[in-house]
């Protein structure tokens, strides 16, 4: 399996932090929007034939050697991830364990993280749904650190808001809620009742809890303010470098960009100086506003 610290390559370490960073420089010379059509509808440069989710590699790769894909979740152009309704959203998931098993397996990948940024107010290029999925040659500091803390704490039966006035949604297995210490307003954590350590692990059921947690919460933060919620959404999951795991716990983190109906929320410099977030909005007030949403 890969070794768990960079050498030298396309990513650097800082010798004051010790944290990573790629640099990607031909990244510079992509797309930023379509100027004519879009290329993941039916018909369009990377969808030439009809279909209901679809992967491919992405052409413009932050990391080499086919480790960045590109996910369309439906062929709808028009559509959300929370107006795919938990059929549509299921399909979605089982894509995402199925590429989730296959990188995994790559003896060059040692984590696969699957996300999506929704909204150009978060860097989306392309309005289409789609997420993407880049699969790390090493694991990555901030899912390292939350594996190395324990995931049991975090989602167990004792979790702080899971399962008291910060919840907001459940689904059979699934529920979601937000965070006791969260940075972001109407931050949302999705994860299982009981540990599961990464998607392909999911069985049927538990498959469908999640696809249904996540349409429903995702719809709440649109209806939050009776407009599209921008947010950055990425899943946390067992490495695949090989290495035993056992406080791996699946789960979402849901990051809204909102404050209030649209009015970002910005990361500045006291924060990124300090790595101390400050949040607007009291994460009780923000459960309850989302609970009152119509999902």
């Amino acid at each position: 399996m890969a070794e768990d610290r960079p050498g030298e390559g396309p990513y650097r370490t800082d010798p004051l932090t010790g944290e990573i960073a790629y640099v990607v420089a031909k990244r510079q010379a992509r797309p930023n929007l379509p100027s004519v059509g879009c290329p993941f509808c039916p018909g369009g440069l990377e969808a030439p034939q009809p279909y209901d989710v679809k992967w491919f590699t992405n052409r413009w790769p932050a990391m080499p050697d086919g480790r960045t894909e590109v996910v369309l979740y439906t062929s709808d152009h028009d559509a959300t991830f929370a107006s795919l309704g938990a059929t549509g959203a299921r399909r979605v998931v089982d894509l995402w364990a199925e590429r989730t098993l296959e990188l995994g397996a790559r003896d060059d990948v040692s984590y696969v993280l699957i996300f999506e940024n929704k909204g150009p107010e978060v860097g989306a290029t392309i309005a289409h749904p789609h997420g993407q999925i880049y699969a790390f040659d090493v694991v990555p500091p901030r899912a390292r650190a939350e594996l190395e803390r324990g995931d049991a704490s975090a989602f167990g039966p004792d979790a702080p808001g899971a399962g008291s006035e910060r919840l907001v949604s459940e689904h059979g297995e699934w529920r979601s809620w937000v965070p006791w210490a969260a940075s972001w307003p109407y931050e949302l954590l999705l994860a299982p009742r009981n540990p599961e350590p990464d998607l392909p692990s999911l069985d049927g059921p538990h498959r469908d809890d999640l696809a249904a947690t996540l349409v429903d919460s995702l719809a709440r933060l649109d209806s939050l303010f009776d407009a599209p919620m921008p947010y950055m959404l990425w899943f946390h999951q067992r490495p695949t470098d090989g290495r035993h795991w056992p406080s791996a716990w699946l789960h979402a983190h849901v990051a809204p960009l909102y404050r209030a109906g649209g009015t970002p929320r910005f990361v500045a410099a006291g924060e990124l100086g300090s790595d101390v977030y400050f949040n607007p909005i009291d994460p009780d007030d923000a459960a309850a506003a989302l609970r009152e949403a119509c999902p």
